[in-house]
């Protein structure tokens, strides 16, 4: 099976019967939390639930290593640049190393670790939330949560269905690309091997037609939506009205919770304190 972020996996689990409302809620939430922290321990208490959510929704935990590799080069670039940027502190819980005359200080690796971590929960937590959520319904939770917005006669529908779209075509693009690989390739196009000069050749062979194919789907997109009359400033009703049920409180306590938890730990009250 393959997984990828703004790919809808249909299932019947508890994660999918969730509420979209409360599931973007939840996902924003806990990004915020995510970026909020900087314990160690505490990142090590956040990822229990979101383990557990994702093996709730019944997807391939071999996966979660997949996910590993961009952050391993998002996090292999961060730390050299962070060598040269990061100067020695005379913390007592850093060291610095020289390794060929390069300083190489213990913030600089926390730095770059607290980055990579993060990155990589953000990309859990979006891949659950666009994995176990309906398009149409993500669009619709979008909507209810901007609901506020219309006071000042903000476009919330547009917007919403924006996003929507935005995070349907990652998938689509990733499919694409890997086509358009397939196809370079048996043209003799040759993109794991050769100097920095022959990948970034084969790079741009990719890039283009990758360019053209996204602007052809945008155009099939918006002419199929014309074609069945589609007006983003109509009114619309429902046939379908969310009711938030006994799961979606339980679940949105838990993460409010944990938001708490993580701000007391700022000011130094909760158990685990971080160390700004």
């Amino acid at each position: 099976m393959q997984l990828t972020v703004g790919k809808y996996i249909p299932n019947d689990t508890f994660v999918h019967r969730l509420d979209p409302r409360v599931k973007l809620l939840c996902n924003i939430l806990l990004i915020v939390i995510v970026f909020l922290n900087r314990s160690y321990i505490g990142y090590g208490i956040i990822m229990i639930p979101v383990i557990t959510c994702y093996a709730f929704s019944k997807m391939p935990i071999r996966k979660l290593l997949s996910m590993l590799k961009p952050v391993i080069f998002i996090g292999v670039f961060l730390f050299i640049i962070n060598i040269f940027i990061v100067k020695p502190t005379s913390d007592q819980w850093f060291h610095t190393v020289t390794w060929w005359k390069i300083k190489i200080s213990g913030e600089a690796v926390d730095r770059t670790a607290l980055i990579a971590v993060r990155v990589y929960f953000m990309i859990i937590i979006t891949t659950i939330l666009t994995a176990t959520t309906k398009p149409i319904d993500l669009t619709r939770g979008l909507e209810d949560l901007m609901m506020p917005l219309k006071i000042i006669k903000f476009p919330v529908h547009i917007i919403a269905m924006i996003i929507a779209i935005a995070l349907r075509f990652i998938p689509t693009l990733l499919e694409e690309s890997q086509r358009i690989m397939k196809a370079q390739a048996s043209r003799g196009v040759d993109f794991k091997n050769g100097g920095p000069k022959a990948k970034v050749k084969s790079t741009v062979t990719l890039i283009i037609p990758l360019f053209v194919t996204s602007f052809s789907k945008a155009e099939d997109l918006g002419n199929a939506m014309e074609t069945r009359g589609y007006d983003p400033y109509a009114k619309r009703t429902r046939y379908r009205k969310y009711s938030i049920k006994y799961f979606d409180v339980i679940t949105l306590s838990i993460v409010i919770g944990m938001l708490v938890w993580v701000i007391l730990g700022m000011c130094g009250i909760s158990a685990f304190p971080m160390p700004y």
